[in-house]
């Protein structure tokens, strides 16, 4: 068993997928904090190239800065299938994107954020860290409720309850849409962040990367292509 390391609010945990919204909030830690470790999560998603991707920007972010390569702690991969094997979803299941009778889209996979906050929590408590950091944003969504503001105050209040230590959940993502996360890109690492996320960032749920578009590969019509085609869009223009 590993030991717990005493905690510390100069490190910080990244709950990283290799999307532009993780890779965002990756950056925006690696100013903020002395040790950054990140955390990815196989839960039978269609778009598992995701998992491939996520390894890719890491390496660039260690090539292409290297004031923050030093800080880049250990990343680590849990296996939640389980969460596959009970949700009904076009995320994990060979179903086309539609929405629901509830209002939700069935890209939603119920309890998913809560369950990976939940994990995120545990590894962080082992790892001598109390801040998880999460590119949930209830801005510019599609109406997930497990990405509200209120449900990260939640779960920020029960894992540190539940730990008998203060947890702190950071969404730097939560009040801004994806235009503005561009925008956010651009300012913590400048073209390069913007280009290495063009080329090497994953979002698309159907795991298209073949076709190149402005903003990056995908198939470009899904609702995450869609939604980053339309902030890339409105970015540039007014950039």
């Amino acid at each position: 068993m590993s030991v717990i390391t005493p905690p510390t609010r100069q490190a910080a945990l990244v709950l990283f997928s290799g999307g532009q919204d993780s890779t965002t909030c990756l950056v925006w830690a690696l100013q903020r904090f002395e040790r950054v470790e990140t955390l990815g999560f196989d839960y039978g998603q269609r778009h598992r190239v995701e998992l491939d991707a996520r390894l890719v920007v890491l390496r660039e972010i260690k090539a292409e800065y290297p004031q923050w390569a030093a800080k880049l702690g250990d990343d680590h991969l849990l296996d939640v299938n389980v969460l596959g094997q009970v949700s009904e979803t076009s995320l994990t299941r060979d179903m086309a994107f539609k929405m629901e009778a509830t209002g939700l889209p069935n890209t939603f996979v119920p309890g998913r954020n809560l369950l990976f906050l939940t994990l995120a929590g545990a590894l962080a408590y082992r790892r001598g860290t109390d801040v998880l950091v999460t590119g949930v944003c209830e801005t510019d969504f599609s109406g997930y409720p497990d990405c509200r503001d209120d449900t990260m105050k939640a779960m920020q209040l029960a894992l540190s309850l539940g730990m008998d230590k203060r947890l702190l959940i950071e969404t730097p993502l939560m009040w801004i849409d994806k235009a503005q996360t561009w925008q956010l890109a651009h300012t913590l690492g400048g073209d390069k962040l913007i280009t290495l996320i063009q080329e090497h960032t994953h979002t698309c749920y159907l795991g298209e990367r073949t076709h190149r578009h402005e903003w990056g590969y995908g198939c470009g019509q899904c609702p995450a292509c869609e939604l980053r085609a339309k902030g890339w869009q409105q970015w540039r223009a007014s950039h």
